[in-house]
């Protein structure tokens, strides 16, 4: 039912427009992007199916409980069976014993499973889809730095008015990754990297021209062979 709901989606628009902002943020211009990745509507239900998705791998599963089997001693019959007037008992390792085994306990299981590709890249086109139309996108002519300096990449960010962003970047960005990767309110991915949770969690979006033109491609299935999807 649900996955009738997501297919029966408003048709994105061919091209939309996004503002172009120069390191100042001051409006440059703007860009025509790819209305199926960052103007796309239908139902967000499917963003918590990714989000949820994303939460379940990351579990490291390693809860683990000693069973009866697992706890050392309890090989002996603690009395015999008949003639002394107590309950009958084979072990004191029994789970209803104190310091017996746990019934039922949690053990190390990986919660890890896969959404559908194409489920998967719908929810990422339409939360990016949310950033741009709520203004949280924010789109540069480049991301260079003369040095991997973080008081720089600090700098720059608060010129740009973000305090709490997710930076997306891509070839030849190198050196602003190095100086940004350490700044506490922000994260710095590469586009290889884009995923929903990351995309949701954070106030805004930064990336340059370069890299929106690299997730076009890759969200619409153009991207080169061999490229993580």
């Amino acid at each position: 039912m649900a996955e009738r709901k997501h297919r029966e989606a408003v048709k994105a628009p061919e091209a939309v427009k996004v503002p172009l902002f120069s390191a100042a943020r001051e409006r440059v211009g703007e860009i025509e992007v790819a209305g199926a990745v960052f103007g796309r509507t239908g139902d967000k239900s499917i963003l918590h199916e990714a989000v949820k998705m994303q939460m379940a791998n990351r579990r490291s599963g390693t809860a683990s409980t000693k069973t009866r089997g697992f706890i050392s001693g309890g090989g002996k019959k603690p009395w015999r069976q008949k003639g002394t007037g107590r309950a009958r008992a084979g072990s004191i390792r029994s789970p209803i014993w104190r310091h017996g085994g746990t019934i039922f306990g949690p053990q190390p299981r990986d919660y890890s499973y896969k959404m559908p590709k194409q489920a998967w890249r719908r929810a990422l086109c339409l939360a990016l889809s949310d950033r741009a139309a709520n203004g949280k996108l924010v789109v540069t002519q480049s991301l260079e730095l003369p040095e991997p300096k973080t008081k720089a990449a600090k700098a720059m960010l608060e010129a740009l008015g973000l305090k709490h962003a997710l930076i997306v970047l891509g070839e030849g960005e190198e050196t602003f990754f190095r100086a940004a990767r350490n700044l506490a309110a922000h994260k710095v991915l590469l586009v290889a990297g884009l995923n929903v949770y990351d995309v949701l969690n954070y106030d805004e979006v930064l990336m340059s021209e370069p890299v929106a033109r690299a997730i076009e491609a890759r969200l619409k299935g153009e991207a080169p062979k061999g490229e993580a999807r």
